[in-house]
């Protein structure tokens, strides 16, 4: 296996088809460079420089040797080049799963700038409940997950926050109470619900449920859907009442009514999620992206050197979703 050092030295002096110019060209004297010539030749088994009293030019072998050590050479400056830029996350693909109310909040926007800051990275987006990705990261099948907590079981992923919504009430356009300026939960006690299954968004499903129970009454589910976009498609053609993000206030507004409800109890969080042994740059890179647009979020994503333990107050690792469930568009 020839040096790439003699290849680059050999390509040199055949580019300046003189020894004294292709040593200055290498930041190098004369005499080693003559002589690593001659040990290449000696290498090959034969002569590369026609010699005289000057270099005269090359063999028909050294003009292919030039042609291949040309190319050889650029491949292997865009073999380092490449490779620097996967370890820094600068190429790559990164497999984002999210919840389907996640894309009416700060997401695209977050989307859009890593995009811009990172143009060579590929991003795949794949919809998915919380439960749902929660499994996907277990079998690798996503990298990174936009997730509502609580996670249960989740000792081996990292999560962070990143972004924040608010429950709102969803009515039909033509339903008595859509023009009301501040309905309550307590009024929709006599109304029937389309929800989704519990086992694809416990924490929401328990959080509205929890809304109701505080009011005084248990909803009565009419229809399940699976997913936001089922669910106020649902309410939109008058099958009943529910109970949503307000950050998906724009869909179908012409035919749904919607009324944020007021309180600490009424909001609730996104969060980043990523396996504890995440080790891809790209992905980290995302994530550090995503969570750095949150006030109070240090930048402490980074690459583990075997089982990452999160810091005090970086992480929160907290309770969510069975890993077991599955399903699509997630509120």
């Amino acid at each position: 296996m020839v040096d790439l050092r003699l290849l680059r030295q050999f390509v040199a002096v055949a580019e300046e088809l003189h020894f004294h110019r292709a040593a200055a060209r290498l930041h190098m004297s004369q005499p080693p460079l003559t002589a690593a010539i001659r040990k290449l030749e000696d290498e090959i088994g034969s002569e590369l420089i026609q010699r005289g009293n000057r270099t005269l030019g090359l063999t028909a072998a050294g003009a292919v040797l030039l042609a291949e050590a040309r190319l050889l050479l650029q491949q292997a400056d865009h073999a380092l080049v490449a490779t620097r830029d996967a370890a820094a996350g600068r190429t790559g693909t990164v497999r984002l799963g999210y919840v389907g109310s996640a894309l009416y909040g700060r997401l695209p926007g977050v989307i859009r700038s890593f995009r811009q800051g990172s143009p060579d990275v590929r991003l795949e987006l794949i919809e998915a409940t919380s439960a749902r990705q929660i499994q996907m990261l277990r079998e690798q099948r996503i990298d990174v997950g936009v997730v509502i907590p609580p996670v249960f079981e989740a000792d081996d992923m990292r999560l962070q926050a990143f972004d924040s919504d608010r429950l709102a009430i969803a009515l039909p356009r033509a339903h008595p109470l859509a023009e009301q300026a501040h309905p309550t939960v307590a009024m929709l006690a006599d109304e029937p619900f389309v929800l989704w299954p519990a086992r694809e968004g416990r924490g929401f499903h328990s959080q509205v449920v929890r809304l109701c129970a505080a009011a005084g009454f248990t909803p009565r589910v009419v229809q399940e859907a699976h997913g936001m976009h089922a669910v106020l498609s649902l309410v939109a053609v008058e099958a009943g009442i529910s109970v949503v993000p307000s950050s998906m206030a724009g869909f179908r507004s012409a035919e749904v009514a919607y009324h944020p409800l007021a309180g600490g109890e009424a909001t609730f969080e996104l969060q980043l999620c990523l396996r504890a042994d995440e080790a891809s740059p790209a992905a980290l890179n995302f994530a550090r992206h995503g969570a750095g647009g949150r006030p109070g979020n240090a930048d402490r994503w980074s690459a583990p050197r075997a089982r990452i333990t999160p810091s005090p107050g970086a992480f929160h690792p907290g309770a969510h979703h069975q890993a077991d469930q599955c399903g699509k568009d997630h509120p």
